[in-house]
């Protein structure tokens, strides 16, 4: 019983807590080539990729970026945060979605679409 009140407060704790959500960038620095994504807690994405780098793993992030991380290994991969903010409490996930959405478009659209994955 202990156990489910602890599972269930650390779940309150965590839906309380402020998430960061934002619009990144992954660059390979070997190529040049950006993929630009949103999250809805950015830290799960920094999460990823320290995942992916421990274990050299590139299931862990975008299946676009499989063969080239193959390629040049999970290290050649940098993330850059293009935008970041704290969603107020109101808005509902699909509505941060689409705000994550207009924004990662308007930081592709000031890349190279050469550039792009």
């Amino acid at each position: 019983m202990a156990d489910q009140s602890r599972r269930r407060e650390l779940k309150a704790n965590y839906k309380e807590s402020q998430r960061e959500a934002g619009v990144y960038a992954l660059r390979n620095s070997q190529t040049g080539k950006v993929l630009i994504g949103s999250a809805l807690n950015l830290a799960s994405m920094r999460n990823k990729l320290a995942f992916a780098r421990s274990t050299n793993s590139p299931g862990a992030l975008d299946l676009r970026l499989r063969n080239e991380i193959e390629t040049y290994g999970v290290d050649a991969f940098e993330l850059d945060i293009l935008e970041s903010f704290q969603p107020s409490p109101e808005q509902s996930d699909t509505e941060i979605r689409k705000d994550l959405e207009a924004l990662e478009q308007l930081h592709r659209e000031n890349i190279e679409p050469q550039l792009l994955y």
